[in-house]
């Protein structure tokens, strides 16, 4: 060890570093300490094949987490969107930074948006999310599986020198974070394609044994964005209550709106031959609230069907 006052896991790839180092500069900033950041291999880094096929939810970060308890580091950052949603003893989310960009973004050859690729375009994702909204708008595209790193992905796509793809589709957030927004084709509405619970958002990770009156409670408690809290919170609670994983055809954003908390959900058929939606508010929300929202809207997409809709296994 560097001598550094805290320690923070991350995976290894460019986003991963990249995302942790701006949390760990933000907390830095907000706590005074000075930090080292310990990159952690995980599961997900080591197997190949559909990220859907890994085994469930947790594939990155099980490792990370590991590396919390036993104290090998202080703190872990995750992509919010790839964390299980539920709790694990002894660790707490202790801040969540103001969210980066949630929507889903087009990066498409020649400058086309989704509307605009030729009829039977090959657009990479590894997504059933993605897949299942994709299918829905345009049934006529060829959906390929992808892997890898976000080059390895925009690679498929060369400008003036396509590869197989004529478009993929990923985070914005993540092409935000890395300086490459300028290879975005299109920003896919949400009214149009929902994105994953929790998309574009970072969790800070601690032992739930972490002195609160710390140099770096203090710093995790400056850093946190009630607002992202909000939101996430009903995103991951309507996840959670469909028992469904981070993988499933599930698509959600939640935002506030003149003081009201709104949250959209998006259910799919694999296959993108159905789909269900719902809106609802919560006036004056706190992280309760917020939770019960989630949880309201999950409960009315089960009483009409969504776990057969989406082959989920409740």
């Amino acid at each position: 060890m560097s001598g550094a006052d805290f320690t923070v896991g991350t995976r290894g790839s460019q986003l991963a570093m990249t995302q942790s180092r701006w949390a760990a500069e933000a907390l830095a900033s907000a706590s005074g300490l000075d930090y080292e950041l310990v990159t952690v291999r995980t599961e997900g880094d080591v197997l190949t094949g559909p990220l859907s096929q890994l085994g469930g939810t947790g594939v990155f970060a099980t490792a990370l987490r590991s590396k919390v308890l036993d104290g090998a580091v202080d703190l872990a950052v995750h992509s919010l969107k790839d964390l299980p949603t539920a709790a694990v003893t002894g660790l707490t989310i202790a801040a969540l930074p103001q969210r980066e960009d949630p929507r889903d973004a087009l990066c498409a050859r020649d400058g086309l948006t989704l509307d605009e690729l030729p009829e039977g375009a090959a657009v990479g994702t590894g997504s059933p999310r993605r897949v299942a909204q994709l299918r829905a708008l345009r049934p006529d595209l060829r959906i390929v599986d992808i892997r890898g790193n976000v080059g390895t992905r925009l690679n498929r796509v060369a400008p003036g020198d396509p590869g197989d793809l004529d478009a993929v589709v990923l985070a914005a957030s993540g092409l935000k974070r890395l300086g490459l927004e300028g290879r975005i084709t299109e920003y896919l509405d949400p009214h149009r394609m929902l994105p994953a619970p929790g998309q574009g958002a970072l969790a800070l990770e601690v032992s739930a044994e972490l002195a609160a009156d710390s140099g770096l409670a203090t710093g995790l408690a400056a850093v946190d964005h009630l607002p992202t809290r909000l939101a996430v919170t009903a995103e991951r609670s309507v996840l959670a209550r469909l028992e469904a994983g981070c993988a499933a055809p599930v698509g959600t954003f939640a935002r506030l709106v003149d003081g009201d908390l709104e949250l959209d959900v998006v259910v799919a058929n694999p296959d993108g031959s159905e789909v269900m939606r719902r809106t609802e508010s919560a006036p004056e929300p706190s992280v309760e609230a917020a939770r019960a929202l989630g949880q309201r809207v999950a409960d009315d997409l089960l009483a009409h069907g969504a776990d057969r809709l989406a082959r989920l296994s409740l």
